[in-house]
């Protein structure tokens, strides 16, 4: 069974066909679906899907290159939103200092103390967006320990991964994890204990090999699933039924 713990079937990318391919998942084996939303009307969307299909469920926050909309007051509409039993998680949310363009960090930081704080609130679990940000995303989750979540799509170092897990936080692995020459993720999923992996798409983004450069979807799982196995000495069937475990212990869904 496939838990995809991390994809965006909100995009405009699925506008064509989105209720017939999240329709059709069950029956490719996909039984689990977490969307994040990155802002308030994606959030929404999420949401909504998620009580269209039993087998999605929905994430709600601000991702950092969507915040600069973001004000105290939005929190309200989020705690709205989670009380919903469909909602599992805060997220997407943390920073990024990639994009120049982006809000400016002290906002990034603001609006990602202010999500944890929710997370922390409501007792949920969150999910991380961390590119180029590590010690300041790592130093702001120190400041919340009773938070625990997932750094979503892992880029950090293996160092940073060691501090992560020992304070009680998933690493999740999608598409990179397959790339040629990408050793840092491959070191990363080499030491992760596999009680602690989520695996995740990012769907439309982050296409695995063979498919990369194609719009990506729940049903690749299988690429990644297979990479981590290679990895570390376990089948594809033992890789996919233990991270679906994972995240259906994560995500607190019987």
């Amino acid at each position: 069974m496939i838990f995809d713990t991390h994809a965006h079937y909100d995009d405009a990318r699925f506008d064509e066909d989105r209720d017939a391919l999240l329709a059709s998942m069950p029956d490719s084996g996909v039984g689990y679906i977490v969307d994040p939303g990155c802002d308030l009307p994606t959030s929404q969307k999420a949401l909504e899907l998620a009580r269209r299909y039993p087998h999605v469920y929905a994430a709600v926050g601000y991702h950092p290159e969507n915040c600069a909309p973001y004000v105290p007051a939005h929190l309200d509409v989020l705690r709205d939103m989670a009380r919903d039993p469909k909602v599992v998680a805060i997220g997407e949310v943390g920073l990024d200092y990639y994009w120049p363009e982006n809000p400016p960090r002290d906002h990034q930081h603001a609006v990602f103390r202010d999500m944890l704080a929710l997370a922390e609130e409501l007792d949920l679990p969150v999910i991380v967006h961390d590119r180029e940000a590590h010690g300041d995303c790592l130093a702001i989750v120190k400041e919340h320990p009773h938070v625990r979540g997932v750094f979503h799509c892992y880029s950090g170092s293996a160092e940073m991964a060691k501090e992560l897990l020992r304070m009680g936080w998933y690493l999740g692995f999608d598409g990179p994890v397959t790339y040629k020459n990408n050793r840092k993720t491959v070191e990363v999923a080499a030491l992760c204990p596999p009680e602690r992996m989520l695996l995740e798409t990012d769907s439309p983004y982050l296409s695995p090999v063979p498919v990369r450069g194609t719009r990506n979807d729940s049903r690749n799982i299988l690429y990644v699933a297979r990479r981590i196995g290679e990895i570390k000495g376990m089948s594809e069937d033992e890789v996919l039924r233990l991270t679906c475990e994972n995240a259906k212990r994560f995500y607190a869904i019987d």
